[in-house]
């Protein structure tokens, strides 16, 4: 057989994974969620660069199908050089079954991965020895068995790249790893959101089909195993090959430049992204960032937190009136972005409740989320400083004993409960808010009784809100104030929720039904609150945790972090609050108003106070941005600034104060003050981080 023959599994498979690789390519850029439009040389770059992107990842991901098809031989079965073989493979696995091996040193799950492959290929090994008559079948078998789990994992890797698009408007990210952590939740809420079945169904018998050809165009590989001297070339090759794309892969991804992120998304390889996400998960500040010398740094800090001095954020917050001890009940919404109220422009009537209540309440027009992830949201009401690069504070080790909205809460003699209707496992909720002396409400404290419905993500927000009465009722009876923060979980895909409740069934896996839900179960919420002794004395503070989508044609398009949020009480004055502001800076202002006298360390501001200086913070893992005086202004890794000068889009029949989208567009000159005024923010908020200066 002619030498390309030889090598016919691997461009078969090759072949096979760029034609969806370029089928992925076509249907994401004609997906509704791709919100731009591509010039000739954008779909040029797009696709060729693309596909020179397929080709090296393909390279690199041939390694086990180069491993198993280079050591396919009959010689070794020889005597007796198979009986030395089988000696040692029977001597290793009895090394690595005897539980004291150097795999055992690492423990989890891979000592039982390694004995069970090693038993195998012992096993395998002694029935080819003794039993050369099968030897044919079982190789055969064997070589199908591999093709089929390439087939199987390239298929599934374009769906997977599929549903994480329609979800984020991006290849993998830092989410997609979370995801392989929390494995339980995103699996069931998979199966609860898509018609898994017949999808999976489907999957498999696309790749039995697709295995079939490929195994017919391939198998003279193992009818005629190729020679010695021939699988020195084949390796010389593919050894070459590998080589080159370890080295080309990194470059190319330097062309993933263009101002259209959209472009540079679809021109990316999804596996790359993800191995990019997975060690970029930690990201140091001073190692990746643009800095400034610490004292200037902090020089600049000083002059936007006013009574800050040294290198800290230590001052002391003091009100000319008496403390307020009343009750606080903070909600953070999940997923609830701005434009789902009838006030910035939604015409679905999908927020009743919140379109009246904020009607009696000081609201915030113009707060921006500090991030596109719960974690994120619960940092920022949690810890009021601005978000860090790669994970949240939330999911880190070193994340307990901060100083904290709820350490603040409990200096003034409160309970402080976290209240999550799901396993606060997730997303390292319970660490975190255990860590920090909340005392944790969550799926595990309901009894049968409480649960009148549950998805893979906990219990309904009634049921939630239900158990979070009781609660209070029992607080209130022990004569000390409480403050109870509650994250509801029902606007989440795959947006299920009792049937009967609003006019969208719970069995349509609707956003609006999702949203419409969490508003019902929220009015159902204040209904019975409004009946209980204690009411009269609590303030409500509602926000979301970040919007419900992150995906836009820039890093970080504006409308994508704006969110609703309120204070409620009886004795709050309703009036309309329309300065820029941050979600970290909604605590703080809540202790204004209860003239709280204390020492603070967060960044967050009393935006009532008059030295508040108007900003705003939103970043993803990576790309860290501060809005102010209409310039967004992006750092990013390898110490690069962007900077964009904002112009709003006003749409017809909204107010000002809830007009959302801005046009982008560079600016040509730098205005260094605010590059540095945005580096002095996020690289003091690392320092603190570092040296464990932000402890409570």
């Amino acid at each position: 057989m002619t030498f390309y023959k030889k090598l016919s599994p691997f461009y078969n498979l090759g072949v096979f994974y760029f034609t969806i690789s370029f089928v992925l390519r076509i249907v994401l850029m004609l997906h509704p969620i791709t919100q731009s439009s591509f010039n000739f040389l954008e779909i040029i770059k797009i696709f060729s660069l693309g596909l020179l992107n397929d080709l090296l990842v393909f390279v690199i991901l041939s390694a086990f199908l180069w491993m198993y098809l280079i050591f396919i031989s009959d010689s070794k079965y020889n005597k007796p050089a198979g009986y030395i073989i089988l000696g040692f493979l029977t001597l290793l696995f009895l090394y690595i079954a005897s539980g004291k091996s150097i795999f055992d040193e690492y423990g989890g799950a891979l000592p039982k991965i390694v004995t069970i492959f090693v038993g195998i290929k012992t096993l395998l090994f002694a029935v080819f020895l003794f039993m050369p008559k099968l030897k044919k079948r079982i190789r055969f078998w064997l070589f199908a068995f591999v093709i089929f789990l390439y087939v199987l994992l390239i298929l599934q890797n374009g769906i997977s790249e599929y549903f994480f698009w329609n979800e984020f408007g991006v290849k993998y990210n830092f989410i997609a790893v979370n995801y392989l952590i929390y494995t339980n939740e995103v699996i069931g809420n998979i199966m609860q959101s898509y018609p898994v079945i017949p999808i999976f169904s489907a999957l498999f018998l696309a790749t039995a089909i697709i295995t079939y050809f490929i195994i017919k165009k391939s198998r003279i590989y193992i009818d005629e195993i190729p020679d010695f001297k021939t699988k020195l070339k084949i390796s010389a090759v593919y050894i070459a090959l590998f080589l080159v794309s370890l080295i080309a892969i990194p470059a190319l991804a330097k062309t993933e430049n263009s101002k259209n992120v959209f472009v540079n998304e679809l021109q990316s390889n999804g596996v790359y992204k993800f191995f990019l996400a997975f060690q970029n998960n930690k990201l140091d500040y001073f190692e990746f960032y643009k800095t400034l010398p610490h004292r200037k740094a902090y020089a600049i800090l000083q002059q936007q937190i006013k009574s800050v001095s040294g290198q800290n954020t230590n001052r002391n917050i003091e009100s000319d009136y008496p403390e307020n001890h009343k009750n606080v009940v903070l909600i953070t919404i999940e997923s609830y972005s701005a434009d789902f109220l009838k006030s910035y422009g939604n015409t679905n009537n999908i927020t009743p409740f919140l379109d009246s209540l904020k009607q009696k309440s000081l609201e915030f027009t113009n707060l921006y989320a500090t991030g596109n992830r719960t974690v994120r949201g619960l940092e920022a009401v949690t810890l009021c400083l601005p978000p860090s690069p790669g994970e949240s504070i939330v999911k880190r080790e070193d994340n307990k004993n901060k100083f904290s909205t709820g350490n603040i809460f409990k200096q003034k003699g409160y309970n402080v409960k976290f209240m999550y209707g799901g396993d606060a496992f997730f997303d390292n909720m319970r660490d975190f808010y255990s860590g920090n002396g909340y005392e944790i409400v969550d799926k595990s404290n309901f009894t049968d009784e409480e649960i009148t419905f549950s998805n893979v993500w906990g219990v309904c927000d009634e049921d939630m809100y239900n158990k979070a009465i009781k609660i209070m009722n029992a607080e209130a009876k022990e004569g000390k104030p409480f403050f109870n923060h509650i994250m509801t979980v029902s606007n989440h895909r795959p947006f299920t929720y009792p049937n009967n409740k609003i006019d969208i069934s719970g069995d349509a896996k609707s956003r609006d039904g999702g949203v419409k839900y969490t508003d019902y179960a929220l009015r159902k919420f204040f209904d019975m609150a409004g009946k209980q002794p204690w009411f009269k004395n609590t303030v409500f503070v509602i926000v979301a945790d970040h919007c419900a989508s992150s995906a836009g044609k820039t890093e970080l398009p504006l409308d994508k972090y704006r969110i609703p949020a309120f204070i409620y009480s009886p004795s709050v004055k309703a009036e309309k609050y329309n300065q820029l502001m941050s979600q970290i800076d909604l605590m703080p202002t809540l202790f204004g108003l209860l003239h709280f006298d204390y020492e603070s360390k967060f960044y967050g501001q009393d935006v009532f106070k008059p030295d508040y200086k108007p900003r705003a913070f939103i970043a993803t893992y990576q790309d860290l941005g501060m809005i102010k005086d209409n310039v967004l202004t992006i750092l990013s890794p390898k110490q690069q600034v962007k900077q964009y000068q904002l112009s709003l889009i006003p749409k017809k029949g909204i107010l000002p104060e809830y007009q959302i989208h801005y046009e982008e567009k560079a600016l040509k000159t730098e205005r260094t003050d605010l590059v540095n005024e945005t580096i002095s923010f996020y690289q003091t908020a690392a320092d603190l981080l570092k040296r464990k200066a932000y402890q409570k």
